[in-house]
């Protein structure tokens, strides 16, 4: 008699907004479910709505990212569970000043979460993937990380590090079943702007997306296997122009010689 071996989703941030509708697609995807964020009771009725709606299991699991203890304990999970086949970071905060007036707590809790705590999920659950040949990973940059704004230099850079250790690991893995999608969402109606500084309702609505229809892209673009995932660009071409322009300047920097144009 052959065995069904449950495949399970490990979502962090996942008591709200875009992590809680991950959760809920792909509980209605099959997968079993481990919901990590700090807010338990929201935790709790997520992971009691999703396993009463599909006929999958979602566990809570209460850990604060921005912290060592937190870290570790995900961090140990994800390293010893054979069953956890997609890891989705998404897990993140934005404080939204200039640099000269923040509190360093907020710039010392972006890097820890936006950058430490991706790094370190991602370093846990990849030795098990790739001894399987099989995985996914999906983090969740922004379209900041191709921007800077004046009150944006921290937020940006975690962003823009989300990014470039996306891209590096797709190549690391280009050999492999293991997949790595990177979403970079505009501004997504969900509470990360509540405490960013920057309240929700002082942006152009029109700009905004609901954060439903950014997670559903999100998912038609890695079903068609797209690995760099801006949902709100219409022009695909944009994307491989600005790709090709990166490739290229980096290329031109092989060349071991000063440019002629800074020459005395």
């Amino acid at each position: 008699m052959s065995v069904t071996i449950r495949k399970t989703a490990v979502i962090t941030g996942a008591s709200s907004g875009i992590g809680a509708v991950y959760a809920e697609r792909l509980g209605q995807r099959g997968y079993d479910l481990l919901l990590v964020a700090r807010r338990g009771e929201r935790l709790q009725a997520l992971a009691a709505e999703i396993t009463a709606k599909y006929d999958v299991q979602a566990t809570p699991l209460v850990a604060d990212l921005a912290t060592e203890q937190g870290q570790s304990a995900v961090a140990h999970v994800l390293a010893n569970d054979p069953n956890i086949s997609v890891l989705v970071n998404n897990a993140g905060i934005a404080r939204l000043a200039p640099l000269a007036g923040a509190a360093l707590h907020d710039t010392t809790a972006q890097i820890a979460l936006n950058i430490s705590a991706l790094t370190r999920l991602t370093h846990a659950v990849l030795p098990g993937m790739k001894a399987r040949n099989e995985g996914l990973i999906i983090n969740l940059s922004s379209a900041l990380a191709l921007h800077t704004l004046p009150i944006s230099a921290v937020y940006s850079g975690t962003k823009a590090f989300v990014l470039s250790f996306s891209r590096g690991l797709q190549q690391e893995l280009a050999q492999t079943a293991v997949k790595v999608q990177v979403v970079l969402p505009a501004a997504t109606a969900t509470e990360v702007w509540d405490r960013s500084g920057v309240p929700l309702a002082s942006l152009d609505p029109d700009a905004v997306m609901a954060t439903d229809a950014m997670v559903d892209a999100a998912l038609i673009a890695l079903d068609r296997g797209e690995r760099i995932t801006l949902p709100s660009v219409a022009e695909a071409g944009l994307i491989e122009d600005f790709e090709a322009a990166r490739a290229a300047l980096f290329s031109s920097t092989n060349t071991g010689k000063v440019a002629p144009r800074l020459l005395a």
